[in-house]
Formats: C-alpha cells, structure tokens, sequence
C-alpha cells in the first residue's frame, strides 16, 4: 500500500491558500514571502524530493502548478514524475504535455485504488479542499507541515470542520527556527 503525504505551508490559524500572491482574492495573500527566509526551515522540502514517487493535486491546484513548476529548475526533480489529478470535471485536452505522466482521477475511490497498489509515496501539493476531501474519507496517511508565525482570519483551511470521529495524529518530527517558522510531521494513527 501506498502512503498518501499532505505538504504544505500553512498560517497558525490554519490558512493554507495564498502562500506566495493574493490568488485566492483575501489581503492576506503572499505570507510566505513576508517571513524571514532561513534556509533550514526549508530543508523539509528538500527531504520529500528523495521519498516523492508521484504527486497528486486538486484540479485548480494542477493547473496553477502546470504552469510553473515544468519549467521551473526548482522543481526539476518532479519533472518525470507520475502525476495524478482528482477531478471530476477536467477533460484530457487540458493536461500539460512534457510534464511526466498524467492520470485524472474522477473521484476519492480512484485515489483509494492507486494508494492500494504497489509504490511509493504520493504527495499532495496545494490542493486544500482535495486534502480535507481525502482526509474525511480517512486517505491521508501523513501531513508535512511548515507552520508559519502569521494569523490570517481568512483562506482556505487544510482541516474540515465537519463532525467526524476523533483521528489522532502521531508526532514523527518537529523542529523550530529563527525565523519562527515550525516544521510539524504527522503520522495518522489508525
């Protein structure tokens, strides 16, 4: 069976939309650039490359990413890699070419069926509303976290609000940083 790793980059409050511009339209956009960039608070991001065997996104998220990260020597590393898009209403003709392999999931059942098979990890960039989808569904295994010392009031939250049994997490690492920013690795416990 597959792990199935949420990433991110998330307010205290638990913003996770907007890290880098105001594209989800609230003035809170662009908080990741307003902290102080201490490189070993990055280091996480470094680490997923070597464990990252394909990455999945929400449809808005694949097409904000499609349009940079191909390009981008940054994100090289994820170049050939499988990529997999939930949703139910992309069309084929809108996949990136040159982008590595790309499957369309229509649904939280076909995310259960890949994360059955045999592989690696699969990470999960962006994708806000997907991670709460999946993780309401219990298919999240892990949540990578970078938790920035900024309280936003609005955006898209990682966590759904929704009456749901008790899921209990396991502390795997944590560390701080000068900069205020604190790294949060998550095991789901089941």
């Amino acid at each position: 069976m597959r792990e199935l790793v949420y990433t991110g980059f998330m307010s205290l409050d638990g913003v996770v939309d907007s890290p880098g511009a105001t594209s989800e339209g609230h003035r809170g956009g662009g908080w990741v650039m307003d902290t102080e960039f201490v490189p070993e608070a990055f280091s996480l991001k470094g680490e997923e490359l070597a464990e990252t065997t394909a990455l999945l996104f929400g449809r808005r998220s694949y097409e904000a990413f499609a349009a940079v990260w191909p390009d981008s020597e940054d994100h090289s590393a994820y170049k050939e890699l499988p990529k997999y898009v939930a949703s139910s209403t992309l069309g084929e003709d809108a996949l990136v070419d040159g982008w590595g392999p790309t499957t369309i999931l229509r649904s939280s059942a076909d995310v259960a069926a890949l994360k059955a098979e045999d592989g690696g990890a699969i990470f999960i960039h962006g994708s806000a509303e997907l991670a709460r989808n999946l993780a309401d569904a219990d298919l999240i295994d892990r949540y990578n976290l970078l938790v920035f010392p900024v309280l936003l009031g609005a955006g898209k939250s990682l966590f759904s609000r929704a009456d749901r049994d008790r899921l209990r997490l396991h502390l795997r690492e944590s560390a701080t940083y000068g900069n205020g920013v604190a790294k949060l690795v998550y095991d789901v416990k089941r």
